[in-house]
């Protein structure tokens, strides 16, 4: 069995299909497994540098999120999932470049390789 790993700390989309329950379910229809893992989602402020293209704003603000307790233990969880099974993560952004996707591989799984679906 394979996995989505939604790190968005907002898991809902305008975008038919890519909420957190609709997702869900049509992964699981798929025999895809769904874990949502909210702590390792961009804060608000973070977001809004994002998508102003602050990038380094975005990545400090980033950088605290990971050092709370809450997304420590995330991180963990994170690297005994993508250890598991092959795994997928998910969130709004879908260029590696500027997404904290990127941040997170690097704290939090600097040991396995990845592949960016869409590089």
């Amino acid at each position: 069995m394979r996995q989505v790993i939604d790190v968005r700390a907002l898991p809902l989309s305008r975008r038919p299909g890519f909420s957190k329950t609709p997702l869900r379910l049509a992964l699981e229809e798929e025999g895809i497994g769904y874990v949502h893992l909210r702590a390792l989602g961009t804060p608000p402020d973070g977001r809004e540098a994002a998508r102003k293209g602050r990038t380094a704003e975005m990545e400090r603000i980033y950088a605290g999120q990971l050092a709370l307790p809450e997304a420590m233990a995330a991180s963990a969880q994170l690297g005994e999932l993508v250890r598991e099974k092959p795994s997928a993560l998910l969130c709004f952004e879908r260029e590696p470049k500027g997404c904290h996707r990127s941040m997170l591989i690097r704290e939090a799984l600097p040991d396995l390789e990845v592949e960016h679906l869409f590089p």
